[in-house]
């Protein structure tokens, strides 16, 4: 088709100023004012709109926004969403442009997205006709230049559906024979992956050989061969466990699931197994990467968007993810192929609306059953050697009984010392409003003028219904009972005092028995809005109760969902003519949801009981207010396992038959029994085994410790001129780590505008409208950037090279004081449990810094007093000095690291 040329102006704005180019490429400085003016009135061309509109102070900013168009052209491709980064990706440049060229950039860079319409070797042409059609119908910005550009084809495009693969039942796997690896061919295997001419790293073939441990033959039941092994950075830690796995898994014909804690280490441990298998068809079939649900695209939920469920900006959104799914790997929303900005962009509108984040899955009655996404992933793990899932998978498949018959009998816990963490949240309980009235829409069905196509169980259930009298009964008392639950509004009636129903009562007086015994009514303002909690100690008459009432009420909606559950079972048992297999697979999948309701009813009633009652030893129980920015979000009833890894032990552990802990802070700054406690090998009757690999890194030559002993603590002007002055001596490559939100942002606020006239550009989580995964991807991808960000930065980040030279911590990471942190300190007993737990953070921070041989920089904490006692969280040898922010600034300005020696091993 004939191609039109753009008469559009560009427009770039970032902290250091604002330009606008013409349609002939003139290029000017304009002001915000000019800015928000020109683009009201005329389209413009941008990059990341929602971004753009935050520095200009105009959040409803929209346009003719490139990362869109790239998009819809290029889908599961990735791309930086940065001016050099677009460049890059379309061969248009190396280099970052400057900021006065990215608005010329950006009529480029349009002019060649749109010229790959005309391409014949666009390899996503397919479906882009039928797609354009739709976006230009949803009045997309770029739909008339799209539409114009784009041939009909001369045969109809298929339908979305229709193009994806079906995934195919297969038989349950053969359990493992029994073999007995030794350990050197581990190492063989190890120098196989790593290459004969690579240089001799004794640290990572001895970790390997004690890893090995692991794949020998079990010798009794629930006493699986464990290993605790502590490697430091640059060990290479995952070839040293990938290679006896592997030698294992070929020898036994059997299946380990590696599991890590962020979404980061699982895809780089998907590029590490292509080591194992480089061929793509290999690759694909033995090494599978599994989360959970809510992480992959809903096809159903898909249709419904596209075909009328979403309005405005999300029917956008849709037609984009449709264009995704149809050249995705495997569906994954969230950290997978489809870009990470592309949701931001869209302000969120409706990307978790098109995920299963509310278990309400109707399995093989939906039409997509066969090319699910998530089903695919389930069944291409069977056959898999290598499955990569996360920490909280891991436990939730056990807990739940999923996957019994191909249950793994060998795991590997990498980033091992959060495994603790994962298992407080996965085994705690939460009687809150906001999960309340999900319960209440699980059960009743959406009310008002609810979006989507949530559905109660009467709905769901229909079919069933009509063939079984009792199930009938049994949905039917359900849908009466959980009338007693909240129901929208229920926040606003507890702050009005007009609470309606007996869990909303019983919500209203923890909220103002919290108000009531908050400790904190002289925080200064700078404090305010934080969430409040107490106790479960002394509860007075009329919250006791208001419990008793509440329990009743809850048993009420329990005891017929039991007994919907028994009619499922019986269907199953004693199948009736009208259950074929698709009607199975759906019975089935709806027990799988109703038993996971009934254990969140149980742990519920067995909360509220405790209200007025003994406490239990083996819980930590407490009232919370969850409040942000001064804001009110949800209130309940608390209760944690005090050690979490007790559960773990015994629905995870002792079923397996080996079990490897890893990771570079194992042990927490302190020795193997806090590894032994933290992990849950304490619980097992067999002691694990604990092997040691330090780090080859020589941290004395390649790195320092600078503690700046003249900011005062709360002062915040002085805290951001602090970063601004490390930044600026290090050129940028910073990262910036805070423990509050409100003190980053004030940071930011400060200092960003000052850092970019130098050229220096100031990214930050919880300020820049762009996810956590893409700000890493900028920052890598920028030598000069900066990062500013909280806990999901300390150690979810590998950036290796001159991108990342300095660390900056605004302070020693101390716990918060909270109900549940106070009662595990007591239980271990002393201060010393806290500084466990600093050491680690601290280690864990100073581990973003050294991540290969070659790399060097300097770790600063801005403290007037960090005690000696935790400064053996750094590696040994690292040299660590007290001095002053000037003192500090020269020596990031001028530090120079020895010459790398070619004894040192990489990592």
């Amino acid at each position: 088709m004939t191609s039109h040329p753009l008469a559009y102006p560009a427009l770039h704005a970032s902290h250091a100023g604002i330009w606008l180019a013409s349609p002939d490429g003139e290029v000017r400085e304009v002001a915000k004012g000019e800015a928000i003016a020109i683009a009201a009135e005329t389209p413009v061309i941008l990059l990341n709109a929602p971004l753009t509109g935050q520095r200009l102070g105009y959040p409803e900013l929209s346009g003719l926004d490139l990362l869109e168009l790239f998009a819809f052209i290029h889908p599961a491709r990735f791309m930086v969403p940065t001016p050099g980064g677009l460049a890059r990706a379309l061969g248009i440049g190396t280099e970052p442009p400057e900021d006065r060229d990215s608005a010329r950039l950006y009529l480029i860079a349009a002019q060649k997205l749109l010229a790959t319409l005309d391409d014949s070797d666009w390899p996503e042409r397919e479906g882009a006709w039928t797609g354009a059609q739709s976006l230009y119908r949803l009045r997309w910005p770029w739909g008339a230049e799209i539409a114009q550009r784009i041939a009909k084809p001369e045969r109809g495009e298929r339908w979305l559906f229709s193009r994806l693969a079906e995934w195919e039942e297969k038989p349950p796997r053969p359990a493992p024979r029994t073999v007995v690896s030794a350990p050197e061919a581990a190492v063989d295997r190890l120098t196989d992956l790593t290459g004969s001419s690579a240089e001799l790293r004794t640290g990572q073939q001895d970790y390997a050989r004690a890893t090995s441990a692991v794949f020998a033959p079990r010798k009794a039941r629930d006493q699986p061969n464990m290993v605790l092994a502590e490697a430091g950075t640059g060990i290479g830690k995952t070839l040293g466990y990938l290679a006896p796995a592997s030698v294992w898994a070929e020898a036994s014909g059997g299946q380990y699931w590696v599991s890590t804690f962020t979404k980061a280490l699982q895809r780089q441990l998907a590029r590490e197994t292509r080591r194992l298998y480089p061929d793509e068809a290999s690759h694909r079939a033995k090494v599978v990467v599994r989360k959970g649900r809510e992480n992959y695209l809903c096809l159903l939920n898909l249709e419904d968007a596209t075909q009328g469920g979403f309005a405005g900006r999300a029917a956008i959104l849709a037609q984009l993810v449709a264009r995704w799914a149809a050249y995705s790997r495997d569906g994954d929303m969230v950290g997978g192929d489809l870009p990470g900005w592309l949701p931001t962009l869209f302000r969120r509108a409706g990307a978790t609306a098109l995920t299963d984040r509310r278990g309400e899955c109707i399995y093989a009655a939906c039409p997509h059953y066969r090319k699910c996404f998530i089903e695919k992933s389930v069944r291409a793990s069977v056959d898999a050697d290598i499955v990569i899932a996360n920490h909280a998978l891991v436990m939730v498949n056990a807990a739940r009984g999923r996957e019994a018959a191909t249950r793994p009998t060998r795991l590997i816990f990498d980033e091992g010392h959060h495994l603790f963490d994962a298992a407080d949240s996965m085994f705690a309980a939460a009687l809150t409003g906001q999960e309340a009235i999900e319960l209440r829409r699980w059960v009743i069905g959406p009310e008002g003028r609810s979006r989507g196509r949530r559905r109660g169980l009467a709905a769901r259930l229909g079919d069933l219904a009509s063939y079984d009298e009792a199930g009938a009964r049994a949905i039917a008392a359900a849908v009466t009972a959980a009338e007693a639950l909240p129901s929208d509004g229920w926040l606003q009636r507890l702050q009005e005092n007009a609470a309606f129903g007996p869990l909303e009562a019983l919500l209203a007086q923890v909220r103002s028995l919290v108000y009531a015994r908050d400790a904190s009514a002289s925080r200064s303002q700078a404090d305010a809005g934080y969430g409040l909690e107490t106790e479960i100690a002394e509860v007075p008459g009329n919250l006791i109760d208001a419990a008793a009432t509440a329990a009743n009420a809850l048993e009420a909606i329990h005891r017929p969902l039991v007994q919907l559950g028994k009619r499922l079972e019986a269907v199953i048992e004693d199948a009736p003519d009208w259950l074929d297999a698709q009607a199975r697979a759906r019975v089935e999948g709806a027990l799988a949801s109703l038993a996971w309701r009934i254990d969140t009813l149980s742990s519920w009633i067995a909360l509220v009981a405790r209200i007025g009652g003994p406490a239990d030893p083996d819980f930590v129980d407490w009232f919370a207010l969850d409040r942000s920015d001064g804001r009110e979000w949800d209130a309940g009833i608390h209760r944690h396992w005090l050690d979490p890894t007790r559960p773990v032990a015994e629905i995870v552990l002792k079923p397996a038959h080996g079990v490897l802990m890893t990771s570079a802070t194992l042990r927490a700054g302190g020795g193997w029994d806090g590894a032994d406690a933290r992990t849950g090998a304490v619980h097992l009757d067999q002691p694990p085994i604990h092997f040691e690999a330090p780090s080859p890194f020589d941290y004395a030559r390649r790195s320092e410790v600078l503690i700046v002993t003249d900011i005062k603590r709360g002062d915040l002007p002085a805290l951001a001129g602090g970063y601004a002055r490390l930044i600026l001596a290090a050129g940028g490559g910073t990262l910036g780590l805070f423990t509050a939100i409100r003190r980053l942002r004030g940071v930011h606020a400060r200092i960003a505008d000052r850092l970019a006239r130098e050229g220096l550009p100031l990214y930050a989580q919880h300020v820049d409208a762009i996810d956590t995964g893409t700000l890493v991807d900028i920052f890598r991808d920028d030598p000069h950037a900066s990062l500013l960000g909280t806990d999901a930065l300390r150690d979810g980040v590998d950036v290796p090279g001159h991108s990342l030279r300095l660390v900056v911590m605004e302070g020693v990471p101390w716990s918060k004081p909270t109900v549940l942190h106070a009662a595990r300190k007591l239980a271990a007993d002393g201060s010393d449990y806290d500084d466990r737990q600093i050491r680690a953070r601290l280690a864990q921070a100073f581990g973003r810094l050294i991540r290969r041989r070659d790399d060097f920089g300097q770790f600063v904490l801005l403290s007037s007093a960090v005690p000696s006692r935790l400064l053996n969280a750094f590696p040994e040898g690292t040299p660590i000095r007290r001095v002053t922010l000037d003192e500090a600034a020269e020596a990031v300005r001028t530090f120079a690291p020895s010459p790398v020696e070619t004894r040192v091993e990489s990592g």
